[in-house]
This record gives structure tokens, C-alpha cells and sequence, in this order.
């Protein structure tokens, strides 16, 4: 159409109409062509406890194959080896030394009654979903929160969630069938008895039905699947972001019995009476494998819908955990192999309680079967979601991960360190610098004490210490700790000498 037939022709009415609409189609075209963002998020999830990451008594088959048609990354690290902390430093891209969330600030009790959360994010803080949700995304989270109760600042539809549903406290989720979830501020009752999860078997007196007092009938976790397909349905014509962060396998061990029978008499098993606090389980090995099992199949349950929909290629999912693996109540890492050998677990600075599996597909976008040794870190994914989604931003530690993911080594920008600072256990500090780690512990009662210094290239297992032979590298991780520590909000979470901090 030539220019002057153009002019005539948007004299007529009903194509002045058509050409004027042009600029929103174009708009609304753009708006989705944007890519759906799912981020699922396991709660003390070890490294090795996937069948792509070496588990070979945990069956993990969905996960496994989301793996094979994506990519796989070896060094990828949580926030911190705690709940609480890792949600904030994946959620506000900031590491813990910046972080307004360091450690599990508990408040309130277990009962209803007394339900408070854990410290609330602040009004201002920036998170993800205040990001996206200015890109143009429906937001929602389904799952486990840890970041502020209703009625808090912290309340996800006060931190950029257009919807969510699930555990607000971290207490509440020890208990897999609890009375209660939450609806967007709204009390959701569940088909649960209220019993006190960290109740006790006398061992001399157990019976079978000592044991099913500890189980429910409406399983939390399923019921998190259930409301992330409602969303990822309600929202399929538009750019959505889904975090789903699962409760799985977080202690108790508690699982539907169809899961644990499928691996009763694999394993040589003795019954947990609750000793060491968490709901007491007959089978608590097979327990702990088919939680895991059962989080697995979420995942699938989920791809399937979203290919079902016919939203596989515009979808990117990623899986990771929020720290290591646990280590009580009748949770056996060594059995299991877990963490792969490394040291430490859950409440550690050394890997096993930070490195964690992180998996991400995007068919004809991510090269499927591949594996990354970048390493890489939770307070990424912000950086990452926000050059995804159009446009860098400067509110954040982290460093995009979309080159590494879109199979564009050359471009993918390489961390000068990592930082981690963790004020509970003791206190513990944690820089990794190429591939010198330093880990420095009970920092509270001895802020002078000296670094364990590893060279992860040889010995990723951090038993050889080398800190003596490498001054210069200790000197930088003294100085990144001075440079990257800001005093935090309360005294709790102030480990670190300030005399220290100023010299």
C-alpha cells in the first residue's frame, strides 16, 4: 500500500478504527511474546538428593528429565544455609550482607493462636515481583512464604504478589498437614486435626495409630499444586511469574501412604519416636524418599500442564533449594548421600550447606542436556529475571545469568567473589573468591579467630586447609568482608566486632 493510499484509506471509519487499534495489538503482541517465568523452590533440598546430581536410592524422574532438557549447573549456591534468609536474598537480589533478612528471626509459637512469622520484609524493599509486576506480569506465589504474616509489611500482596497461598510462618510448615492456609490474608481451613507436631511415642508403648495421629487427611504440599495450576490457567493468555516455593522435604517426615509404600522394605529401618522434636514416623527413611518422590511428581504434574496449554516454549522453569540438606529427627544424610560428600549441611558456610541443585528449562531457548560450571549464586535470578524480561537493573548484588543459559559463554559476566554471612550457629563468614573459599566460624566468640582457607579446585571436599600458605588471599577476604558488611537492623544479627569492620 502506497503512502497515498494509505492517507485515503484511513479517511474511511471502519479501517481508521482498524489501523488506530494497530499500536495496542502491537502492544498486547509484545506483552506476551514476554516468556512465563516459574521458579520452584525446595525446602532443604540437598545437593545430591536428585538423580541428575548422582541419588541413586531416591527416585527423582521428572526432575531428572528436566535436567536432560535443560541445563544443569554444578556450582550454583543459596543465599545462605538457612529458610528465611535465602527467601529474602532470592527475592531482593541482595547477599547477606545486605540483606534487611539474615537469620530465622522467630516470633510467635506453634499454636494457631499464636502464629507470627519470622521478621517481615520492610515496605520498601524491591523485590522480584514488584520487578516483574511492573513489566507487565500477573504475579503469584503458592507455597511457603517465611517473609511476614498478614497483617505485616511482609505480606506478599504488600511485596508485589498480585495472588498468593500457602504457609506464612516457618513454624506452621513443620507440620505437612496443618490446620490452616493462607488465601491472600485470608484464613483457608483445612481437613486437618490439630495435633502438636513435635509430640513424642513412648518407644516401649508404640502402636500403629500412635504413629497416624501424625498424619492429616489434606496434604499441604498437594494442595500447593492444585492452586499453581488454577493460576497458571487463569493467566496463560498473559506474561505470568509463578514462585512455588514447596515445603518439601523440610522436616517432619510426613508423606501420603500411597508415597511411602513404594519404598517400605528397600531400606534397613528403624522407627523415630520423636526424640529429637518433629512428628514421629514408623518409616523414617522411606518417609524422607518419598517426600522427595512426591516433590518430584509436583514438578511433573506442572510441565505437563504447561505443555498441555501450549505454553511449553515460551516457559521458562527453574528448580533449586533454599539451602543443604537437614541433619535430625530422623533424617539420615549419610545414608542418603545428600550433600555428595561435601562438608557441612543445613546451618553451614561450607558447601553442603549452600550448594544446592539448580535446574532451568526453556525449550528452543536453553540447549537441553547441557551442564554449567559457572558459578553462580540465588541473588542472580533478579538480575537474571530483569534482562529476561527487557531491561538491566542496578538494585542488586547478583550478576544475569541469561548469557550463560542462552548458550552465550563469551558475553556471561563472572562474579569477582560471593559473600555469605550468616549470624546464627555461632556466626560464620563465608567468601569465595575463583576457586579460594574461605570459611571463617564461631565468629561471636572469637571475631579474631582465623580463616579455613580451601582451594575448591582440588578440594572440593574442604579438608585441606591452606589458609597459612596464602596470606594475600585471607588479606582480600578481610577486605571484601569490611567492604560488604552493612550493620543490620537489629542487634541480633550483628555478629561481626564493628571495631573490626572500621580498622
Amino acid at each position: 500500500m502506497s503512502g497515498n493510499l494509505l492517507k485515503k484509506s484511513l479517511k474511511i471509519p471502519g479501517l481508521y478504527i482498524l489501523f488506530s487499534l494497530i499500536p495496542l495489538l502491537t502492544i498486547a503482541q509484545q506483552q506476551k511474546t514476554k516468556p512465563n517465568i516459574i521458579y520452584i523452590y525446595a525446602d532443604d533440598l540437598g545437593y545430591g538428593e536428585l538423580g541428575s546430581y548422582g541419588q541413586t536410592k531416591i527416585k527423582t524422574p521428572n526432575l531428572d528429565q528436566m535436567a536432560k532438557e535443560g541445563m544443569r549447573f554444578t556450582q550454583h549456591y543459596s543465599g545462605a544455609p538457612v529458610c528465611a534468609p535465602s527467601r529474602s536474598i532470592l527475592m531482593t537480589g541482595k547477599h547477606s550482607g545486605h540483606s534487611y533478612i539474615r537469620g530465622n528471626y522467630e516470633m510467635g509459637g506453634f499454636a494457631d493462636s499464636l502464629e507470627g512469622g519470622q521478621m517481615p520484609l520492610h515496605e520498601g524493599a524491591y523485590t522480584i515481583a514488584k520487578m516483574l509486576k511492573e513489566r507487565g506480569y500477573h504475579t503469584g506465589l503458592v507455597g511457603k512464604w517465611g517473609m511476614g504474616v498478614t497483617n505485616t509489611t511482609g505480606s506478599p500482596l504488600n511485596q508485589g504478589f498480585d495472588y498468593y497461598y500457602g504457609v506464612l510462618d516457618q513454624k506452621q510448615a513443620h507440620n505437612f498437614y496443618p490446620t490452616h492456609l493462607w488465601e491472600n490474608d485470608k484464613w483457608d481451613a483445612l481437613n486437618n486435626h490439630s495435633f502438636h507436631v513435635h509430640g513424642k511415642i513412648d518407644p516401649k508403648t508404640a502402636t500403629d495409630g500412635d504413629f497416624e495421629k501424625f498424619r492429616g487427611k489434606d496434604y499441604a504440599p498437594a494442595k500447593f499444586t492444585q492452586k499453581a495450576l488454577s493460576f497458571i490457567e487463569k493467566n496463560s493468555k498473559q506474561p505470568f511469574f509463578l514462585y512455588l516455593p514447596y515445603t518439601l522435604p523440610h522436616l517432619a517426615l510426613q508423606a501420603p501412604e500411597e508415597y511411602v509404600r513404594k519404598y517400605i522394605g528397600q531400606f534397613d529401618e528403624k522407627p523415630y519416636f520423636g526424640e529429637n522434636g518433629y512428628a514421629p514416623n514408623k518409616y523414617p527413611l522411606s518417609t524422607y524418599a518419598a517426600m522427595i518422590t512426591f516433590l518430584d511428581d509436583q514438578v511433573g504434574i506442572i510441565m505437563n500442564r504447561i505443555k498441555q496449554l501450549g505454553l511449553d516454549e515460551n516457559t521458562i522453569i527453574m528448580f533449586s533449594s533454599d539451602n543443604g540438606a537437614t541433619f535430625s529427627a530422623g533424617v539420615d544424610t549419610r545414608f542418603f548421600n545428600s550433600v555428595s560428600g561435601l562438608r557441612g549441611l543445613k546451618m553451614d558456610l561450607y558447601e553442603g550447606g549452600i550448594r544446592v541443585p539448580f535446574i532451568a528449562r526453556w525449550p528452543n531457548h536453553i540447549k537441553a542436556n547441557t551442564v554449567s560450571d559457572h558459578v553462580s549464586i540465588q541473588y542472580d535470578i533478579m538480575p537474571t529475571l530483569a534482562e529476561l524480561t527487557g531491561s538491566k537493573i542496578s538494585k542488586s548484588d547478583g550478576k544475569s545469568l541469561l548469557p550463560e543459559l542462552l548458550d552465550k559463554k563469551t558475553e556471561q559476566t563472572k562474579h569477582e567473589f560471593l559473600y555469605f554471612e550468616y549470624p546464627e550457629n555461632g556466626g560464620q563468614l563465608a567468601v569465595r573468591i575463583g576457586n579460594w573459599k574461605g570459611v571463617k566460624r564461631d565468629v561471636r566468640k572469637n571475631p579474631k579467630g582465623a580463616w579455613e582457607l580451601f582451594d575448591l579446585a582440588t578440594d572440593k571436599f574442604e579438608r585441606n586447609n591452606l589458609a597459612a600458605h596464602h596470606p594475600e588471599i585471607i588479606e582480600k577476604m578481610n577486605a571484601i568482608v569490611k567492604r560488604e558488611h552493612i550493620h543490620p537492623h537489629i542487634l541480633d544479627w550483628e555478629f561481626i566486632d564493628p571495631k573490626i569492620i572500621r580498622n
